[in-house]
């Protein structure tokens, strides 16, 4: 068995990058997700370690001696990071020349030939689901034998396997909290709407949606929900509490947990068992009576999708919502005591003037405990991304998806609404929703009633308007 370091690279400064951040950027807030899909592997490898460089402020100077002491270095990578992670490979190869390093994640899942050609240091990637693919290669097995895997022979010449069959039994993956326990400061993971400190997990893999801007299941995840079984979920739930007793919430972190009515009711009532307090990803169409279950095993919150307030814009990304079914399944959440995360996009196929300034008017009505605002992003491997390309809304001065300091910007343009236009939108949106007195005076509230939101919102607030700040003068 080859010594295997899994690592996500430093890159920007505040980058959160891992596998569970929907947008690898620079956030509003200091956020950060845990490297799960980098964890799962590590979990199947005996005696790895994993480092998770951003959050823990590990610098390049701090990870390129670790070389040295490893065999096999296994990297998540990104499109706006990919760049920065070759430099990395390269910084660490410096240090042992006979390193073997490897690339997972969406970047290379799509594009296999192109990243190896792109950064001659490394020597493999592992397309699609890795997991298996990657404990195959630290196990020291053939290169030509593996499944899934793209490598360089001895030749130099890049080989791509058969794909791997996608995984069946997710019972077969061990948990990921002993890793989080070994290598992590769970401390150092912060996420706005989430209690802290708080744990991220997946129970199971795929959507059912086939929204045209989704990354995960057009190139890793499938559109098939395939899931843990209840009590293997359970069971590591029961684990980390005891583990990790500063636990204050658990976060599902299933593109859609909500996606299987029947598992989802009967996992919140074993998590009410264990009285834990639990979060997960929710499509705005949950009927009430599973919302009621859900809420009386412990669930908090919902992270939600919204996208867009306008019907045509939701038909255009294939997002399979309707605004009306959103609306009562709001007020049932509101009802029912449950708070909302909401989430939109600007810039989305179909976006004008006045479809941004109906989506701020309906956020503001339906009104959720918390928003985030995106700038739509055509990752490589989704339909978004080929229809961009092919109806030219995409510049290629803008394919990274980010600017030199790791913030958003806005990709997509159309005839008659500009890359500038749809940024700006992004600060305007914010602003209409959170500086209305109705906001205003129930976040004063939570900050008064809830032990330690006052220093929590203050700190985030000084971080929001600074990140606009310098977003502002990046623009500029």
């Amino acid at each position: 068995m080859l010594r295997t370091l899994f690592l996500q690279a430093p890159s920007f400064d505040g980058f959160d990058g891992g596998a569970g951040a929907r947008y690898q950027a620079r956030r509003e807030v200091k956020s950060y997700w845990y490297p799960t899909w980098l964890a799962q592997p590590a979990a199947l490898v005996e005696n790895s370690r994993l480092i998770d460089a951003p959050p823990h402020d590990q610098g390049i100077d701090y990870v390129a001696p670790l070389a040295k002491d490893y065999d096999l270095v296994v990297l998540h990578t990104s499109t706006p990071s990919f760049a920065s992670d070759v430099k990395t490979i390269e910084a660490l190869k410096a240090v042992n020349p006979n390193l073997k390093a490897g690339l997972i994640g969406a970047k290379v899942a799509v594009d296999a030939d192109g990243s190896m050609k792109a950064a001659p240091c490394v020597d493999f990637v592992a397309r699609n689901e890795f997991d298996f693919t990657i404990k195959e290669v630290a196990d020291d097995h053939n290169w030509a034998d593996i499944k899934g895997l793209s490598y360089r022979n001895s030749s130099g010449v890049i080989v791509h396997n058969p794909d791997r069959a996608i995984l069946e039994n997710m019972d077969s993956l061990p948990f990921v909290t002993p890793v989080y326990k070994r290598d992590l400061t769970i401390e150092n993971y912060f996420i706005g709407y989430l209690k802290h400190p708080y744990i991220s997990i997946y129970t199971g893999r795929g959507c059912k949606s086939h929204c045209t801007f989704c990354l995960w299941p057009q190139t890793v995840g499938g559109h098939r929900y395939r899931t843990r079984s209840v009590g293997h979920v359970i069971e590591e739930i029961a684990w980390a509490q005891k583990a990790f007793p500063q636990v204050k919430e658990f976060f599902f972190d299933d593109d859609t947990f909500t996606d299987d009515l029947p598992r989802a009711e009967a996992i919140a009532r074993e998590l009410g068992k264990l009285g834990v307090t639990w979060s997960c990803n929710a499509k705005a169409n949950v009927p009430r009576q599973t919302l009621k279950i859900m809420k009386d095993g412990g669930l908090r919150l919902l992270l939600v999708g919204y996208e867009s307030g306008d019907q045509q814009i939701l038909y255009n990304i294939k997002k399979g919502m309707r605004i009306e079914v959103a609306e009562r399944f709001t007020k049932d959440c509101h009802e029912l005591g449950i708070a909302i995360h909401g989430t939109f996009i600007l810039g989305l196929p179909g976006e004008t003037t006045e479809t941004i300034q109906k989506t701020v008017e309906w956020a503001s009505k339906i009104n959720p405990h918390t928003i985030q605002v995106s700038l739509a992003a055509p990752y490589p491997g989704t339909f978004l991304y080929d229809q961009a390309v092919e109806n030219g809304w995409l510049d290629a001065d803008h394919a990274e998806l980010v600017d030199e300091q790791g913030h958003q910007i806005a990709p997509l343009h159309y005839p008659h609404l500009s890359h500038d236009e749809i940024f700006d939108s992004v600060e305007t949106f914010y602003k209409r929703f959170y500086l209305r007195p109705r906001k205003i005076g129930s976040m004063v509230g939570e900050m008064v009633t809830v032990p330690g939101m006052m220093q929590r919102r203050l700190r985030e607030g000084a971080e929001f308007f600074d990140f606009m700040r310098k977003r502002r003068r990046v623009a500029a």
